[in-house]
């Protein structure tokens, strides 16, 4: 039987055949030091035989319906629909969505925000990679764009990423987001000269509540401080990835 602190699963107002969640490092996995141990990132300088076999490890361990669509992660806003379960590309991107049953949506993260949005009736889901660039440039705003059930009629999952306590940003990132929004600066507290405290999870209900998403639920871990847990770039450089998963149940 699985660990249930393995993984992190979304608690949120869908029908249960919508389900999200978010691995972490205790799931079981073959990856040595500093990757231990299920770590599914194939650009992380893991062995790709160990990051293979812990995404097979995965699938298995999950009993999902299929195997996870990997995305290749560029930090941008980008959304591709996945409604095709056989095809196993992994198309450029950092947000996919389904309306098909049985397909399994993917991102990676290792301090970056997944964010998941479903259709209130279960029809639709879609996950993001919102790392700062991502989500500044737009990524949350394209990922519902690109659904067809209006944001108003969903709701949204804050996965694991890193928390406004520990996540130190410089000027670049604040000028960012407050040239887009001045509300944006509510979410920075600074702390030394040209650096502040971001967080991540105001920014992104910001965004969401823009686009009309009235329910986001999550957002209550940091990826940097709960070591044990979770894989943290910002903490340990070398590292490995969690992934965020997203399907509906036939």
């Amino acid at each position: 039987m699985i660990d249930m602190a393995a993984l992190v699963r979304a608690q949120w107002p869908v029908p249960a055949r919508v389900h999200a969640l978010t691995t972490t490092r205790r799931l079981l996995g073959v990856s040595q030091s500093p990757f231990d141990s299920c770590n599914l990132g194939v650009n992380s300088g893991d062995d790709p035989a160990c990051v293979a076999a812990n995404r097979v490890a995965l699938q298995v361990q999950i009993a999902l319906p299929s195997a996870p669509r990997w995305l290749r992660q560029v930090h941008g806003t980008h959304v591709v629909r996945l409604d095709d379960s056989l095809n196993d590309d992994e198309p450029q991107a950092d947000a996919a969505v389904t309306s098909t049953p049985g397909v399994v949506l993917a991102v990676l993260t290792a301090d970056c925000l997944p964010v998941v949005v479903a259709a209130c009736d279960g029809s639709e889901v879609a996950v993001a990679h919102a790392g700062w660039k991502g989500l500044a440039a737009g990524v949350i705003e394209a990922t519902c764009a690109a659904m067809r059930m209006p944001a108003a009629q969903c709701v949204a999952w804050l996965g694991p990423a890193a928390g406004p306590a520990a996540y130190e940003i410089g000027v670049e990132v604040r000028a960012a987001f407050v040239a887009h929004d001045p509300r944006a600066a509510s979410a920075f507290s600074p702390t030394r000269a040209g650096h502040w405290l971001v967080d991540l999870y105001a920014l992104a209900r910001l965004r969401l509540a823009d686009v009309g998403v009235r329910e986001v639920c999550g957002g209550d871990h940091c990826t940097i401080r709960e070591a044990a847990q979770f894989f943290s770039y910002r903490r340990d450089g070398q590292t490995g990835r969690m992934a965020t998963l997203a399907w509906i149940d036939a």
